[in-house]
């Protein structure tokens, strides 16, 4: 048949792919692959249309047979890369891409797509080499520059050794300065060129590059590059050069900050290091005087259109007496208040001074009377945003002795009223627009959070949500405002309520990775998974897509910018990428998933042995914080925690020790429940397994890793989740010995899943020896072993006495009144340990095992353990049942109203606004109060024999 005849047949094939259409596009092939059985684009296109349709094992037989026809086509081979790809099996794309440039040496493309194989996997050592090779071969000045790429991302490699970093960078060196074309021909490749000899520390080649004319331009053109040349000459000490540079581009009205910078760093070079001597102390004061009458000038000629000069002044003010040279703070002060007398009408005014506020008593006290003699007007914007950055600049600078409940009431109602003012400059403004008087809001939300934080008064918590409930229909775009009412509302334990104003936010992209934590930090307290209402793992699912998209989409961002030579982009993107792929909330969020998981599916072997695999991996990460907490702003005194701190629920954030902490106990709880072992794991896995963290620990065999515990990582679990670790311990102390006693050996557990694997598929596992299975004495079942069956000992009190414990902690807490999120805490990690523990007697349940090996008397012991849960679990609901109805009730929405009084004295914020938001306050409470209570049931049911 023709190429064009071929081409006609295959055609329905990609357009059934393009087309999510998977089963027509395999019965196509099919058709094809009847008169062209070895046709390789064909078979590619099948195994990429079983991959996409989740039928894995018939691909990766395809996979095999195409991998081993060592393919150079064009076609078939970007084919396979989409496959293996989906299959994660990554290495045996680069061998692909290797074997056929291998049998094509003359091929540029194919050495492209190679170097750009190992891209995809992070494999910057062998990307350099093919770069080497490269270039050697067709003489191309770029792969010089892949090359030195290739060699300064190996370097900066967390797991590369200092000494070999070194040498990496001296071989870029070379390749650099070796290279026909000079590296300033293009900026990127002078930037790289620059990072070099920075690194190096090749001073005096970096200053005959700096200073040529061509050097110059590059430079003065290019952010980036004089971004590089700044630090080199900081690092040289070469502060005052720098500082009379930037003094000469600030008179040419260049306004960049970072001239700002070096100007004041210039001021202060004769006292940097720790030996400052007096004579350094005397030159410093003389260059202060100087840059401070420079910065006047600029002052004067700027006027009001830009701030950099007068930010710097105060700058200047702020280190001098920081650094000693200055002890009177009379002149930092007379900064600040011509500062905030200039630009006090700007948003950015608070931001700009927060720094300066730490003063001593007298400068304070002249601080504080400036702000009182402000007036208040709200004539226009400016002079509301002026009153704004008062009341702000006013607030944190509140003492310990200043902050009372009567005082704090005050400022309630003086912060209300000023809003209620700061509205009427927004009445004509589009719905979409924020309320210029958003920020006082906010700021009685702050003062109504504080009073809760010192009285533990709920009532307190219903007054803010009140008030930023309101604040929210005239200014429904504000994120700060849901922000903080998705704390409050957790915290109030009224969880749908929380949510809906998380999804209002409309979190986008990478804003799933720094945000998520305000919504599904513990998302098990509020999950009402096991009675089928699957919201919150939902949200799991979708916030976690960022990550999926990450890996496909930024390794073809990072190819884009080696083909367009942007060589300065290429460690933001590997950055972005590592970042995101070793994200610790991506962690956490997995955990949550896995602990909601569990109370609405079946504990099975499926679910056990595909959570084991994927924790371990997640074990094995070296983890980013990308959390941004800084989204919640913070006005609150110096002497009270933030308000980030104020509204965590449990007074805990869910980080690294969080993390490890629940990983480990599941880890071991599935290691036990789980017939997998690591030599059946690795039969077993189809991708390849994710790059391990070179932190020493991880080396440690998995087995040390989970016994270790850490004080700080202790410290971020709540009484009651430590109370949890130190059980579930125990129970896997007093357990392991009858599972290691009782697990299969390797063969049987292989030969059972060849077994399952033929039924499903047609097909044999890939990698197993049959006949070595089938010639172990143990591949009938579970035999009898030679050694003797552990001793049968009795549960630890400490397993023993858990749950009525756990239901003594609920009582004390229902009898303290404590916030309905507190109960639920408590109830769902009681709830958690029960699964926990289905999971670690899960091997028990066949009767065959506990017969062959003798452990009726293990298995009676689980039974009344089991059995003392249950009933602690369906008292528990019953509470929570009945503080649902309670939640719900009208006299409790009256309660609500009531507590309300501090502000519903303002006729806008008037009764029947307060008892809708009672209402739903109400509802949102009864409705996870009584779920969760109805799951605990379902759940005792599942498990409770």
């Amino acid at each position: 048949m023709s190429e064009a005849a071929l081409e006609r047949q295959i055609r329905p094939i990609y357009d059934a792919l393009d087309h999510g259409s998977n089963k027509s596009a395999i019965n196509a092939c099919n058709k094809v692959l009847k008169k062209y059985t070895n046709n390789t684009l064909v078979k590619a296109l099948k195994a990429l249309a079983l991959t996409r349709s989740q039928k894995v094992e018939e691909a990766l037989v395809l996979c095999d047979e195409i991998l081993a026809a060592a393919v150079t086509d064009d076609s078939t081979l970007s084919v396979m890369t989409h496959v293996l790809k989906g299959l994660a099996r990554n290495s045996d794309m680069v061998a692909m891409f290797d074997n056929a440039f291998k049998q094509q040496p003359h091929s540029e493309e194919l050495g492209a797509q190679t170097f750009f194989a190992h891209v995809r996997t992070g494999n910057w050592k062998s990307c350099q080499q093919v770069a080497t090779r490269m270039h050697k071969q067709f003489q191309g000045d770029r792969y010089v520059y892949w090359a030195v790429t290739g060699a300064i991302l190996q370097a900066n490699d967390l797991g590369t050794p200092p000494n070999i970093r070194t040498l990496l960078y001296k071989l870029a060196h070379r390749h650099v300065t070796s290279c026909p074309t000079p590296s300033y021909m293009a900026v990127d490749r002078f930037h790289l060129h620059l990072i070099i000899l920075q690194e190096l520390q090749l001073w005096d080649e970096a200053n005959t590059l700096l200073e040529s004319d061509i050097g110059k331009s590059i430079c003065s053109a290019s952010l980036v590059c004089n971004e590089t040349r700044r630090e080199i000459w900081r690092k040289r000490g070469l502060y005052k050069d720098e500082g009379e540079r930037a003094q000469e581009k600030i008179k040419n009205n260049d306004r960049n900050w970072l001239e700002f910078v070096s100007v004041i760093d210039a001021a202060f070079a004769s006292v940097q290091g720790p030996d400052i001597s007096e004579e350094g102390k005397s030159e410093c004061s003389e260059n202060i005087a100087k840059t401070r009458d420079f910065l006047t000038e600029i002052v004067k000629v700027d006027g009001s259109n830009n701030r950099s000069a007068s930010l710097a002044l105060l700058e200047l003010e702020k280190n001098a007496f920081s650094y000693g040279i200055s002890s009177d703070e009379s002149t930092l002060v007379d900064s600040m208040e011509k500062y905030f007398s200039q630009f006090g009408d700007k948003a950015c005014c608070f931001e700009d001074l927060r720094p300066c506020v730490d003063l001593g008593a007298d400068a304070k006290s002249r601080w504080i009377s400036f702000l009182a003699s402000q007036e208040s007007s709200f004539a226009t914007t400016g002079d509301l945003q002026r009153v704004i950055n008062v009341r702000k600049l006013q607030r944190i600078s509140l003492t310990a002795s200043e902050l009372s409940t009567d005082k704090e009431l005050y400022l309630a109602s003086t912060y209300i009223e000023e809003y209620m003012a700061g509205l009427e400059l927004g009445s004509g403004l589009p719905v979409t627009e924020l309320q210029p008087a958003d920020d006082i809001a906010i700021l009685v939300g702050h003062v109504f959070v504080s009073l809760w934080t010192m009285t533990k008064d709920e009532s307190y918590l219903y007054n803010a949500a009140v008030v930023l409930e309101f604040a929210l229909t005239k200014s429904r775009m504000s994120f700060q405002i849901r922000l903080l009412l998705v704390r409050i509302y957790r915290l109030l334990g009224a969880s749908s309520l929380a949510l809906d104003h998380y999804r209002a936010i409309n979190i986008k992209q990478v804003q799933n990775d720094t945000l998520s934590h305000f919504l599904l930090t513990r998302a098990l307290t509020f999950s009402l998974s096991a009675t089928g209402d699957l919201t919150y793992p939902s949200e799991c699912i979708e916030s976690s897509q960022i990550y999926v998209s990450n890996s496909q989409d930024t390794p073809d961002f990072i190819i884009r910018a080696f083909t367009s030579e942007k060589y300065s982009q290429i460690p933001e993107f590997v950055s972005f990428d590592d970042r995101l792929e070793n994200s610790l909330q991506r962690d956490v969020v997995k955990l949550e998933h896995v602990r909601m998981r569990m109370t609405h599916e079946p504990i099975n072997s499926d679910l056990i042995d595909m959570e084991l695999i994927e924790l371990k991996f997640v074990f094995d990460r070296f983890h980013h914080d990308n959390r941004d907490f800084g989204m919640l702003p913070n006005y609150q005194p110096a002497c009270q925690p933030s308000l980030n701190d104020q509204t965590l629920m449990f007074g805990s954030s869910t980080g690294q020790g969080w993390l490890w902490y629940f990983i480990k106990i599941y880890i071991r709880a599935f290691q036990h429940a789980s017939d997998l072992d690591d030599i059946v794991e690795e039969k077993l896995l189809i991708g390849d397994r994710p790059k391990k963290s070179p932190e020493p620990e991880v080396q440690l065999p998995l087995k040390e890793r989970l016994a270790i515990r850490k004080p700080e990582e202790a410290a971020e679990l709540t009484a009651d989740e430590l109370q949890l670790m130190e059980w579930a311990t125990a129970v896997s102390d007093w357990l392991e010995p009858y599972h290691d006693y009782t697990r299969p050996p390797p063969a049987v557990v292989l030969a059972e899943a060849n077994k399952q694997n033929e039924l499903r598929t047609g097909l044999p596992l890939r990698g197993v020896d049959l006949k070595a299975l089938n010639g172990d004495a143990n591949a009938n079942g579970h035999a009898k072993k030679d050694e003797e069956a552990p001793p049968v000992k009795e549960p630890p009190q400490l397993v023993a006495q858990f749950f009525e414990n756990m239901h003594a902690r609920f009582v004390q807490l229902q009898q303290s009144q404590s916030l309905p999120s507190d109960l639920l805490h408590v109830a769902t990690l009681t709830q958690e340990a029960f699964l926990l523990f289905a999971v670690e007697s899960h091997r028990f349940k066949t009767a065959s095992v506990v017969k062959i090996h003798k452990l009726g008397a293990l298995v009676q012991s689980l039974k009344d353990i089991r059995s003392k849960a249950c009933t602690v679990l369906k008292t528990m609901s019953n509470d929570l049942l009945k503080l649902g109805e309670v939640a719900g009730s009208a006299e409790r929405r009256k309660s609500f109203v009531e507590s309300c009084k501090p502000i519903t004295d303002f006729p806008r914020l008037h009764h029947d606004f307060v008892l809708n938001i009672a209402k739903n306050v109400g509802e949102s409470r009864k409705k996870v109060l009584e779920g969760v209570g109805k799951g605990m049931v379902k759940i005792c049911t599942n498990y409770g024999q």
